[in-house]
């Protein structure tokens, strides 16, 4: 379908080990520095309240505002690409339409690549529940555990579009594992950055998708809608790391673990896109930490709720793996597997068999799901420890993939021996 006109106006005025350990240091570090709740102005926060309706069609700007991307948590080091904070118009998982926030970032290099210079739709990892832990919010802090990878991207001349996902930064509770709600949010940032005015980006240029954890699953699920629901963006390839395909694995995993949290999340996110009253299932501690984590951020969280077992939080001591095969979460969790749908771009899956949040298993599947539906698929295994660790070799490949498909070249599939 063709994308609406941008309003004119604006209020804009092989891996060796000691690198491993090197680069997931630098993780850990700016996951522990997201304890601490981003500053908030009165005007950012202005900035995040969504317009009383919604009406503009996917992928308008709403608003947009310069911001500072930081790489530390002090603010020392700018980076020296073009930030922009937008607010744009997506859909929601029934497809009413909904304000999110998201950044847009350009090198101030010009492109010196094949064609024009493509934009990534990159997806972030687990954030958190709470406001604060928006990736713009924590972009302009310093504290976005991802900016190391983003800025790698950014100095291979590629510009940025990532996207907060629904209801982080903006109002209501953020959509965690919500498959269509984060795919809209991926696909519809991206046709954002190709329309804001100033960035000299083509609005029909080639297009690629990244992410890992909680991204991989959003760009995972953005490549296999992008043919119908984004036709018009020129989708080059998709990298989808330690993609959570199959959410009822993934939680059998989580429970009683060191991530439990992650599975806290999800209980909060579904139940708000599906409208399940809570209170129906979990006890009055239940209730309670599932409302602490509506504030929280990825490692806080952790901190506070590790290897908490989900049958301590329920009303009839069943855990969450159990009530997830009864109804109404049976279908609920049927409705967000990945690799039920065809992407028409090639595609690589990364996965550490040594994952400790998201099993090994569940992203192989998924590759061998979409070699089943005649999609391009390579697969990618690691064994570098921890869920973590695994998104190191990851990046690696992430960056070797893009470029391979921006200079068009074929992708050479797994598909056989997988």
């Amino acid at each position: 379908m063709p994308h609406p006109s941008t309003p004119a106006t604006w209020p804009l005025p092989r891996v060796r080990l000691s690198r491993t350990r090197r680069v997931v240091g630098v993780v850990v570090l700016a996951m522990a520095a997201a304890v601490m709740s981003p500053v908030t102005t009165a005007r950012a926060s202005d900035f995040y309240t969504p317009p009383a309706a919604v009406e503009a069609s996917p992928g308008t700007v709403i608003r947009a505002e310069s911001m500072t991307f930081y790489l530390d948590p002090l603010r020392l080091l700018p980076s020296h690409a073009r930030a922009t904070r937008v607010m744009y118009a997506t859909r929601d998982r029934t497809g009413a339409p909904i304000a999110v926030t998201g950044t847009v970032l350009v090198p101030p290099a010009p492109w010196v690549g094949v064609g024009v210079r493509p934009v990534v739709g990159y997806a972030a990892g687990t954030q958190g529940l709470g406001d604060q832990c928006a990736p713009s919010r924590q972009l302009a802090a310093g504290s976005e555990y991802e900016g190391a990878f983003i800025s790698g991207l950014l100095a291979r001349g590629y510009a940025v579009a990532m996207t907060d996902y629904q209801g982080l930064g903006t109002p209501g509770t953020h959509t965690y594992m919500v498959r269509t709600a984060q795919a809209h949010a991926v696909l519809d940032m991206v046709r954002a950055a190709q329309h804001l005015p100033g960035t000299g980006l083509p609005s029909a240029g080639p297009v690629l998708l990244a992410g890992y954890s909680q991204g991989g699953g959003a760009t995972a699920a953005a490549v296999e809608l992008a043919p119908t629901y984004a036709p018009e963006l020129h989708v080059r390839g998709a990298v989808a790391g330690a993609v959570p395909a199959d959410l009822g694995a993934v939680a059998a995993h989580l429970d009683g673990s060191l991530y439990s949290a992650f599975a806290l999340y999800a209980v909060a996110g579904q139940a708000a896109a599906y409208g399940i009253d809570l209170g129906d299932y979990l006890n009055s501690r239940g209730l309670s930490v599932v409302e602490a984590v509506r504030g929280e951020c990825v490692a806080e969280s952790i901190a506070l709720h590790a290897f908490t077992s989900s049958s301590s939080l329920t009303k009839d001591g069943r855990s969450l793996t159990e009530l997830a095969a009864s109804e109404p979460f049976r279908s609920i969790i049927a409705d967000q597997r990945i690799g039920r749908l065809t992407p028409t771009a090639p595609v690589l899956v990364t996965h550490s068999v040594l994952d400790d949040v998201i099993p090994y298993a569940v992203g192989k599947g998924l590759a061998r799901d979409w070699c089943g539906r005649g999609a391009n698929v390579a697969f990618s295994p690691n064994i570098t420890p921890t869920h973590v660790g695994g998104a190191v070799p990851s990046f690696a490949k992430q960056f070797a993939f893009l470029e391979a498909r921006v200079a068009g070249l074929p992708q050479a599939s797994d598909c056989l021996w997988l």
